[in-house]
């Protein structure tokens, strides 16, 4: 089987070496970048599983490395931020994150993270019939991976398509944070439930559909969410 192609991309030394030796432990192939221009360079010539993505690089940051990947790559991508302020992994999840550590960080937790994202059902989900799925203007088409609205094209991220099949293949079934990140994001994942109210938020932003009168997905207070099949919302 092939190994797992990892990039690591943080300005610091040590701790890339060591976020390499651990990794490397693992059977990963691991490839480091240490500014933002080169790592964009890495991710479209070396086509990565994973990305480590530090938050505070010379050249461009992060955030601005993860937007230009977005556009190209679907690679895993776990940033790292020195600050724990919540508006950092907010908007870091915002552009196409899928997790987040804040250093100091224990490698072995990297690890399991890197693992977790792995095992993440890609590109098709377990358990979905491949179906072509038509709600008003909204279709989604599972075996191509595309989203239309009456007929232009919505590019979302890995799990933006996600989330919509999930939502959608149960219809009218309020599904709560804790069962989607059971379904979409694996039963392993140890990260922050509210990492999906960001994706949810960015998916809607997409589907040009408003909350507080949803076309095709509810919100339902202390419960989760729910796709509207009727799309009558408006």
């Amino acid at each position: 089987m092939t190994a797992t192609r990892v990039l690591v991309v943080d300005d610091e030394t040590l701790i890339v070496e060591l976020v390499r030796d651990y990794l490397t432990a693992e059977g990963m192939e691991v490839a480091v970048a240490q500014d933002g221009p080169s790592a964009v360079d890495a991710v479209r010539e070396r086509r990565p599983d994973v990305v480590v993505l530090d938050v505070m690089l010379p050249g461009l940051d992060g955030l601005e490395v993860l937007r230009q990947i977005r556009t190209f790559s679907d690679a895993y991508v776990i940033m790292l931020t020195a600050r724990a302020e919540e508006i950092d992994r907010i908007i870091g999840l915002s552009v196409g994150a899928d997790d987040y550590l804040v250093k100091p960080f224990s490698p072995r937790e990297l690890v399991a993270r890197v693992k977790a994202l792995l095992r993440r059902p890609r590109p098709a989900r377990d358990g979905v019939g491949g179906g072509r799925f038509e709600f008003g203007e909204l279709v989604i088409d599972q075996p191509t991976r595309t989203v239309t609205i009456r007929g232009e094209v919505v590019v979302l991220t890995t799990m933006e398509f996600e989330l919509l099949s999930t939502l959608a293949d149960d219809p009218g079934v309020v599904l709560s944070r804790q069962r989607l990140l059971d379904r979409v994001w694996g039963m392993d994942y140890v990260g922050d439930e509210h990492v999906v109210d960001v994706h949810l938020g960015n998916l809607r932003k997409k589907l040009r559909d408003d909350a507080a009168r949803p076309m095709f997905i509810e919100t339902v207070r202390g419960a989760g969410y729910r796709f509207r099949a009727s799309g009558e919302g408006r």
